[in-house]
Formats: C-alpha cells, sequence, structure tokens
C-alpha cells in the first residue's frame, strides 16, 4: 500500500490536490493511504517551500501544482 502526503496548511489548493489524490487512488484501482501534512515544521522537513506539494512514499513527486486525477494516477502506477 502506497502513502501519499498532501504537504500544505489548508488552503482551497491544498483541499483540490487532496480530493484529486483521492479520486486517481480510485482510478488507479489500487490501496493508498492518503495523509494530509499542515504542520510547517514538517513541510520544510521535506525541502518544499512551495505548497501545495505532494510526495508518495516520502518522496516528493510535485511541488506548488495541483495535478489532475489522471496525473496523479501515473504517479501511482
Amino acid at each position: 500500500m502506497k502513502l501519499i502526503q498532501i504537504l500544505g496548511t489548508g488552503c482551497p489548493k491544498c483541499e483540490k490536490l487532496k480530493k484529486n489524490a483521492e479520486e486517481a487512488v480510485k482510478l488507479a484501482g489500487t490501496e493508498a493511504q492518503i495523509e494530509k501534512v499542515t504542520d510547517i515544521g514538517q513541510i520544510t522537513s521535506f525541502g518544499v517551500m512551495l505548497t501545495p506539494a505532494l510526495a508518495i512514499d516520502g518522496e516528493v513527486k510535485v511541488v506548488g501544482k495541483v495535478l489532475s486525477p489522471e496525473e496523479i494516477q501515473k504517479l501511482l502506477a
């Protein structure tokens, strides 16, 4: 099972990225845990200075961009 982390403080873009990640998991037909990381200290520990960001299994994949469900699905494959 993959761990998807949405890094952001709760802005509308962060919420949209979370919804898109949930949709991507459904599209991929895979199991994943989606976790929202809102603590600034944790976010910067990933090396992220711009949100929203998306990490899969602890590896940052995208920073400062809201990916579509289809784009996230490709990252999960």
